[in-house]
């Protein structure tokens, strides 16, 4: 007989059934088996809100193969993922098959390689009862919300809509920030910068900043024409220099957070896409000579740990690939935020002596890119720090007389110069697009050698109008980066969060900006006046701490859902009385299509299938027709604009919008892209190949990955 090992996903069983060999029947559940049924509530609230679970609908079969296997089994061992979601299906799991909640049956894996995976077998544990409560807690709070709030606010604003405890905060936090640029009154200011010459002629540019008494703002047109005209025929010397040091510590580690900031900034990734490719590095790659192997640690963290294995094989690569220099004195250790978990490592490469370059051609180019990002990025972060020789130079200016008398005005300039380059000769971090620029004073290169009292040379004087900005409106990165420092959320939300508030239309991606529509608006609107809590930062962020403590063993998870419901339930009770027969309107959801049949404008209503146009004179007028989105390609028969359909099986397909006198229709998305041999339409295939549909035509080609 041999032992059973179940892991979450199928992707890894053939790498982990090779690193444990005969003896063992390694096989997968293919992620959650059981779970609230969809149909109903689910959830007892007058019975200290007991769940009510059932076998996933198409998981059937997978657990009955399961069962069997179980019973055959010498023993069952449990290895789902390494946090709440993983505890819990090994939970399930248990109950399932029937298996003692006493044994050690559980192990965790935190990467996919073979001394990791002995060792985890070698310390099995029992199933960690306060993880599964912390994941029943948030997955009960969310069907309670989903299922009691989301019926009200469909009712009072849209058909089919929904709210949720980090969903709603998320579209809150965009809505006032949107708020906040509407609000903001924009503040004239002034700069004047002057290009100054040495007698060697190498030109530096030095800024304005005031005169011996400080600092001076410039407001208005009228207060730099003062200054310039106090510096017409002003002789410019050099009034001192400062010359320093200083130094630029690496970033730590990734948690799950910051891979999905700074994928979003260099790589151009979207969250959920970052999330997709990390479980790849983390399942399994098929290397040459090495086989399946997972690349990289558990990509679900918020912890900035690094085992010490890693670590003295990190810095022995880093001693051997660039020098004993390039490794501190003393190690690095990063300490994780107060709040982290610390169930796992941060994100690392696995075996780290493995460069990018010698996996490439096994990977996909995201793969490819996004591992590249991981292993520089921990790499650095056990580097020596980047050393930096600064200088700043006062420039005065003005009449003999004046800078005699100390009435000159003073100009700064300041630069730096690479004394050791340290981490960044492998790795700086980015910086979000619409971050504050870098503080001036830091310099932005080499100045050239400056001597107190040098006299220098003026070649020209650049005033220039500026006006504040309002701040920056979130980007998919800036956006987590606030949920994360709020406490909203945790590691594994932040990707379905961003995803599900687009997709559901409270949100709209505006290049790399997230924009509130005019419905994220109105639910925010509603959710702050009647249901405060659940959009309150503050609130969510201690119900997330609450979530903690129940996987911790320090609170009660029955006690925590009391605590939110109980006084949920009155608050939904008053808005439903006070709200009787209210309805909010959408300006969005007007169009100006009059309706055939009385002549009224036509509404946009969400039905089973969708949106579609109604008139809004129901009952008296039925009238109803589908809404049509026009796409930018064109028909390849008759040049008409092609629009997006749906078929009555609910299915999308593209048609011309001259039907019924044309009659052309295709399951493949039309690209804006022309044919190089027809210039007609291209169409995209799901096979992942370019056609072209004009008859007789036959262009085809491959779409290359990435």
């Amino acid at each position: 007989m041999s032992k059973l090992v179940i892991l979450e996903s199928p992707t890894k069983t053939k790498t982990v059934q090779k690193y444990l060999g005969k003896g063992y029947d390694v096989v997968s559940s293919t992620g959650h088996v059981r779970d609230l049924p969809p149909a109903r509530l689910s959830v007892d609230v007058k019975n200290d809100f007991k769940p009510t679970y059932a076998v996933l609908k198409g998981k059937e079969k997978i657990v009955k193969d399961l069962q069997a296997k179980a019973k055959k089994a010498e023993q069952v061992i449990l290895a789902t993922d390494p946090d709440r979601e993983g505890e819990a299906i090994a939970w399930h799991l248990a109950a399932l098959l029937n298996l003692d909640l006493k044994q050690m049956n559980r192990v965790t894996f935190n990467e996919i390689t073979k001394s990791a995976v002995l060792a985890a077998m070698d310390h099995p544990r029992k199933v960690d009862i306060d993880l599964v409560n912390a994941q029943q807690t948030r997955r009960i709070l969310d069907r309670l919300v989903g299922y009691r709030l989301s019926p009200f606010v469909s009712q009072k604003i849209r058909r089919g809509l929904s709210a949720g405890r980090v969903q709603s905060v998320a579209v809150r936090l965009i809505c006032d920030r949107e708020d906040e640029i509407n609000a903001f009154q924009p503040e004239e200011y002034w700069t004047i910068a002057a290009k100054l010459q040495t007698k060697s002629r190498h030109v530096f540019t030095a800024n304005f900043a005031g005169d011996k008494r400080g600092k001076i703002e410039l407001h208005s047109e009228e207060e730099t024409n003062q200054i310039l005209r106090r510096l017409e025929g002003a002789i410019w010397r050099v009034a001192g220099i400062k010359k320093g040091q200083r130094k630029k510590n690496p970033a730590p580690p990734f948690t799950t957070s910051t891979l999905q900031q700074e994928a979003s900034r260099r790589l151009g990734f979207q969250a959920k896409r970052t999330m997709r490719v990390a479980q790849e590095l983390y399942e399994g790659i098929d290397l040459p000579e090495l086989g399946q192997t997972g690349l990289i640690t558990y990509m679900r963290t918020d912890s900035l740990r690094i085992s010490e294995e890693a670590r003295q094989t990190a810095s022995a690569f880093i001693a051997r690939q660039y020098g004993k220099e390039y490794l501190p004195a003393d190690p690095r250790y990063y300490k994780s935020k107060a709040n982290a978990q610390d169930g796992h490592e941060a994100i690392r490469p696995s075996m780290p002596e493995l460069t990018p370059e010698q996996v490439k051609a096994s990977l996909s180019s995201d793969q490819f890119k996004l591992y590249d990002l991981i292993w520089k990025r921990f790499m650095a972060c056990l580097m020596s720090s980047c050393n930096q020789d600064t200088v700043k130079a006062t420039i005065v200016a003005g009449t003999p007389q004046a800078i005699q008398s100390g009435a000159g005005l003073l100009f700064n300039a300041s630069g730096f110069q690479v004394r050791f380059d340290g981490f960044t000769r492998l790795y700086v971090e980015g910086k979000d697009e619409n971050a504050a620029e870098e503080d001036e004073e830091e310099g932005t290169g080499k100045l050239p050698d400056l001597h107190p009292e040098e006299p220098l040379g003026c070649r020209e004087v650049i005033p220039a109008q500026h006006f504040t900005q309002p701040p920056p409106r979130f980007t998919e990165a800036s956006l987590i980066k606030a949920l994360e420092e709020n406490g909203v959320g945790r590691p594994s939300t932040y990707a379905p969060t961003i995803s599900t508030i687009v997709e559901r239309g409270y949100v709209q991606r505006a290049q790399k900006n997230l924009l509130p529509t005019e419905l994220g608006f109105a639910t925010t609107k509603l959710l702050k006046d009647r249901f405060p809590d659940i959009v309150n930062v503050k609130f969510t962020a201690e119900m997330e701490n609450n979530l903690d403590a129940v996987g911790s063993g320090e609170r009660d998870y029955i006690e925590v859902l009391h605590a939110f419901y109980d006084e949920f339930e009155k608050t939904l009770a008053q808005a439903k009385a006070d709200m009787e027969g209210v309805k909010i309107k959408l300006q969005e959801d007007q169009t100006d299509i009059p309706c055939e049949k009385c002549g009224r404008m036509m509404v946009i209503k969400t039905g089973k299938f969708g949106r579609f146009l109604a008139c809004p004179g129901f009952p008296e007028c039925k009238n109803a027709k589908p809404l049509i989105q026009e796409l930018p390609a064109l028909c390849p028969l008759c040049n008409a604009r092609l629009v997006k359909r749906r078929s009555k099986a609910g299915r999308e397909f593209y048609g011309c919008s001259a039907y019924p006198k044309c009659t052309f229709a295709t399951w493949h998305q039309p690209l804006e892209e022309k044919c190089p041999q027809c210039q007609h339409t291209l169409f995209l295939k799901r096979a992942g190949e370019k056609v072209c549909e004009y008859p007789n035509c036959g262009y085809t080609e491959k779409v290359t990955k990435g």
